[in-house]
């Protein structure tokens, strides 16, 4: 079969081997349908919250660095936006590597609220993309929270002779959060084959955010290698470096653990 997720929505003529890797692969897994059972009520209310906060501080903080802005800004506010897209593709690679490596979906709290998308991407891909928005970028959306109400704090209290000190960095800051914020749309947009608006497939097809083919690699059992999701510029110098397999080592060295014990759980779930 060429690709389970190539084609999302599409009408195929399965044989009895497609069949069969559809049942073994996908929305009809039997550890996908478990896990997408998990999500609940409350998990929906902290994404709704999540976004609502996230998006308002956006506006708010934008608004100040606009009226803010100068020309001679310019070369170190560029700077920024570079800086921020490379460190928030690390820590999407970070995350994305911690969550689907190690940690039990049975964990309290963070298991079912944050492990287990992770769980449930590996097995059923093409998930992501019957995710609305809020559900897609809920989480990302809560962890960019306590930046952007720090900077919001920032443009209430301090002089303005002291933010135009801090404005280069507070662009950087921004940048990163709206690049860390997105991260999970990015994602969403590489596993997306059909109905792309024609700018996002432009970004993808330069290369300035995650592009599809590029993120096919990770998704090759038992995905162990680039973990990056928002530009995934990093991830062949990192694969070249076997930063992923060292820490692991790592880990596995000092806990005992099994990296992707979890991951492989719900894979093998038959029924």
């Amino acid at each position: 079969m060429a690709g389970a997720e190539d084609g999302p929505g599409q009408q195929l003529e399965l044989d009895e081997d497609e069949a069969a890797y559809c049942r073994r692969w996908g929305a009809q897994h039997a550890g996908a349908r478990e896990l997408a059972a998990l999500y609940s009520p409350g998990k929906r209310f902290q994404e709704w919250c999540s976004v609502i906060l996230c998006f308002s501080l956006i506006a708010h903080n934008m608004v100040h660095l606009l009226l803010l802005a100068r020309w001679e800004h310019t070369p170190l506010v560029m700077l920024g936006v570079v800086a921020g897209a490379l460190i928030a593709d690390f820590l999407s690679g970070l995350v994305h590597w911690g969550a689907d490596t190690w940690g039990s979906v049975e964990l309290p709290i963070v298991g079912k609220a944050f492990i287990r998308p992770f769980r449930e991407h590996h097995i059923d891909p093409t998930a992501i993309t019957r995710h609305d928005f809020i559900e897609t970028n809920g989480d990302n959306c809560l962890v960019t929270l306590l930046p952007l109400l720090n900077m919001a704090y920032k443009f209430r209290t301090q002089s303005p002779e002291a933010l135009e000190q801090l404005y280069p960095w507070e662009c950087f800051i921004f940048c990163l959060v709206i690049f860390v914020t997105f991260t999970n749309q990015i994602h969403k947009w590489s596993h997306t084959y059909f109905g792309l608006p024609s700018w996002v497939i432009l970004l993808q097809d330069w290369h300035v955010i995650l592009p599809r083919k590029h993120h096919r690699i990770h998704h090759v059992s038992p995905h162990e290698t680039y973990f990056c999701i928002t530009t995934g510029w990093l991830n062949y110098p990192l694969e070249k470096m076997g930063f992923w397999r060292r820490l692991e080592d790592i880990i596995q060295g000092l806990t005992g653990e099994k990296p992707r014990a979890d991951d492989m759980k719900w894979a093998q779930k038959i029924k």
